[in-house]
């Protein structure tokens, strides 16, 4: 074998190689995409139950706040009132920006 044959020996084994890297190489890149995918679609899951819950939170919050327990009307009311007034505050706020 001359100096010919042994490069060119040498460059398809380094060929063959490199293509076997490749191929490794794009199924791990596959396997990463399907796992980043799972990824996003459970971060996308577990931000819908986040935002559902502080919903429900809040509604509990101002039930609560409005809940009328027996002969308890006059705070009720003066919570409602207490509510109206920090609506009609932040009103304010926001119109005069």
């Amino acid at each position: 074998m001359d100096a010919t044959e042994k490069t060119l020996t040498l460059f398809t084994t380094r060929m063959r190689q490199m293509i076997l890297r490749f191929d490794e190489l794009k199924k791990e890149k596959t396997r990463l995409e399907d796992m980043l995918s799972e990824r996003d679609a459970k971060i996308a899951e577990l931000e819908a139950r986040l935002a559902q819950a502080s919903m429900d939170y809040e509604s509990l919050k101002m039930a609560r706040m409005i809940e009328v327990t027996d002969g308890d009307v006059e705070g009720a009311q003066k919570r409602i009132s207490k509510l109206i007034r920090d609506v009609n505050k932040c009103i304010t706020l926001l119109s005069e920006k």
